[in-house]
């Protein structure tokens, strides 16, 4: 008769089972079963909300808002500021980065008693009013100030309809045209009363694209 194993010794096998059998469990089929079930029931959010052109080329997800700036005369100036494109409608500031960066997502910190915050705000609403054609007191709140994440897509319906008139012009679109495709992809508040309605700037902009 085999002499039995030390209590230690059958305790930590004991242990070493149910660590294995957990990782398979937990590490291994639950990790498969998550994945498959959002690829069947979730795929386009699962792969991270992909937009794609009408030629299906990737051009940005519609979770993360970009810039739609004119391209620079000079790309090897880093003193050279980009300037916004008035063939798109713009979304608000973003201290990420240089501007919707993924891998600098943040905000600029500054509180409501900061001098350096008063002077951007300042100036982003006299940018905005002259690149809109709008009086000043009317430029919305979002096109002066920054997201907390400074990689949201939205604006406000408002900040949108400011821009309708600029966008139309620049494409020679007619301001109902414009104005439809706004109304369009203007996002309720979510489950009805969380948070304000918003233009998810991306997928509005991947239309203007496609209207002619």
């Amino acid at each position: 008769m085999s002499k039995p194993l030390p209590t230690s010794v059958r305790t930590h096998l004991t242990a070493l089972r149910a660590l294995l059998v957990m990782t398979v469990i937990l590490g291994v089929l639950y990790p498969l079963l998550v994945t498959g079930v959002s690829q069947v029931a979730f795929s386009q959010k699962a792969n991270g909300s992909v937009v794609k052109s009408a030629d299906g080329k990737e051009i940005g997800s519609s979770l993360l808002g970009q810039n739609y700036n004119l391209p620079k005369k000079n790309p090897n100036d880093p003193n050279e500021q980009a300037q916004p494109d008035p063939q798109w409608f713009q979304p608000r500031p973003s201290a990420a980065g240089t501007g919707y960066d993924p891998h600098g997502s943040s905000a600029s910190n500054l509180g409501p008693n900061s001098d350096d915050l008063l002077k951007a705000v300042n100036d982003r609403r006299a940018a905005a009013a002259a690149f809109d054609g709008v009086d000043a007191a009317s430029v919305p709140p979002d096109a002066l100030t920054a997201s907390g994440s400074g990689l949201d897509p939205h604006i406000s319906p408002a900040y949108a309809k400011e821009q309708v008139a600029r966008v139309a012009k620049a494409r020679g679109l007619s301001t109902d045209t414009v104005s439809a495709l706004v109304a369009k992809y203007t996002e309720a508040r979510s489950l009805g009363f969380l948070g304000d309605p918003g233009v998810n700037v991306v997928l509005l902009n991947k239309a203007l694209s496609e209207t002619k």
